[in-house]
C-alpha cells in the first residue's frame, strides 16, 4: 500500500503545473451565462432576431468578420462585444431613432455559436460545434478522447480574442467558450 501511494505521488509530479499557471476557480473557469448576462457576441455567431409584429424584419443574421450585423431598416449595427441584452437595446434604439417603428420590441437569440477547436494529443483533432455548458473534459471527449501520450492533468486554452495559450487544469471545472482553441499537450514521462 505504501509503495503504491509513493509511486502515484511520484508519477503525479511528472506532469504538474508550473508556478503562475491558471488555477481552478479563477475568472476564466467560471461558467458564463448564455442568457442576457456575460457571454459576449463575436464575429461568426448566428443570431435569430425577432421584431414583434414585423415578420419581414425578423430572421437569422450572422455577425460579419468586422463585428457588425446588417438588418433591413436598421442598417449595419455593431454586435461584436455586446451581450444579447445590449444588442436588443441597440436594435430597439436604432429602429426608434430612424422613425421606422415607434414601439419596437426586439428579441435576440443565438441560433449558432462559433465553433471551438481541439488540437494536440486527442484522437480526432478538429473543429466542433459549441454547446452551452461545455467544459474541457467534455470537449476532449467530443474530439475522441485523449491519446496514450496526452497529459491528464493540464490543458492549454486560447480564448477568442486573446493572444497566446494559458494553462488550465484538465478538469470539468474549466469551461469552454465559443471560439476557444484547446490544445492537449503531451505528458512528461
Amino acid at each position: 500500500m505504501v509503495i503504491a501511494t509513493s509511486c502515484t505521488l511520484a508519477l503525479g509530479g511528472c506532469d504538474s503545473f508550473p508556478a503562475g499557471s491558471a488555477s481552478v476557480g479563477g475568472a476564466d473557469s467560471a461558467p458564463i451565462s448564455t442568457g442576457g448576462g456575460g457571454l459576449r457576441l463575436q464575429a461568426g455567431d448566428k443570431l435569430k432576431v425577432s421584431v414583434f409584429g414585423e415578420d419581414k424584419l425578423s430572421g437569422e443574421y450572422e455577425i460579419d468578420p468586422a463585428g457588425y450585423v446588417s438588418l433591413p431598416l436598421a442598417g449595419t449595427v455593431q454586435a461584436a462585444g455586446l451581450t444579447k441584452l445590449e444588442l436588443e437595446q441597440a436594435l430597439t434604439k436604432k429602429f426608434r431613432s430612424e422613425q421606422y417603428l415607434r414601439n419596437a420590441k426586439v428579441t435576440v437569440d443565438i441560433a449558432n455559436f462559433r465553433p471551438f477547436y481541439v488540437l494536440g494529443e486527442v484522437e480526432k483533432p478538429g473543429k466542433y460545434p459549441y454547446e452551452s455548458g461545455l467544459n474541457v473534459v467534455s470537449a476532449v471527449a467530443v474530439a475522441g478522447g485523449n491519446t496514450y501520450r496526452s497529459s491528464l492533468s493540464r490543458v492549454l486554452i486560447q480564448r477568442a480574442g486573446e493572444h497566446g495559450f494559458k494553462e488550465y487544469p484538465f478538469s470539468p471545472n474549466v469551461f469552454v467558450f465559443p471560439g476557444d482553441l484547446i490544445r492537449v499537450p503531451e505528458r512528461y514521462f
